[in-house]
């Protein structure tokens, strides 16, 4: 199976899963699945928290098909909120190497990757016990206890970001 990635309007990604997905009915298109990867978060606002769910990727959707035919390529380009495939529009490459191994890594948790069990050891390093977070250990570039987040750097087709992924306290040793 292969994946592909699209860069769809920001906030708006679920409408386009939608539309797309009506358009390849009615153009009796093979199966194919988009797949739109979030994280929740706990967010303090005011003094109240409140979890919210919100995406790995904003603006990124990701096709999973054995391969991408014309109709298929026309379909989604053609969908209202389609800006463009990675790396590319003329030539879209499927993910490879480090880019597949990272979408992976954030679809084994399911449609929603919740929040990473942490402790931090007598140096006050963070050791992740499961969740997202483990696995990207290396890659952590600031943590704040207070928030409970831990922000990530992540690389996709040789462009890096940074994202905010949330964690519990499990207690030091």
């Amino acid at each position: 199976m292969n994946y592909y990635a699209l860069q769809v309007k920001t906030n708006a990604e679920e409408q386009y899963i939608i539309r797309a997905t009506i358009s390849f009915r009615t153009q009796q298109i093979e199966e194919t699945n988009l797949l739109f990867p979030r994280r929740k978060l706990t967010i303090r606002k005011d003094g109240a928290t409140k979890n919210e769910i919100q995406p790995v990727f904003p603006g990124y959707i990701f096709l999973e098909s054995e391969s991408l035919s014309n109709d298929l390529y026309w379909v989604l380009r053609t969908t209202p909120g389609f800006y463009r495939f990675l790396p590319e529009n003329k030539e879209p490459k499927p993910l490879v190497g480090r880019d597949l191994a990272t979408l992976k890594h954030f679809l084994s948790f399911g449609a929603v990757a919740e929040k990473s069990r942490v402790r931090f050891d007598e140096n006050d390093r963070i050791v992740v016990a499961d969740g997202p977070l483990k696995g990207l250990e290396g890659r952590i570039v600031k943590v704040d206890k207070r928030k409970g987040r831990a922000k990530v750097q992540l690389d996709m087709y040789d462009d890096s970001f940074l994202i905010d992924l949330a964690f519990e306290v499990m207690g030091s040793q």
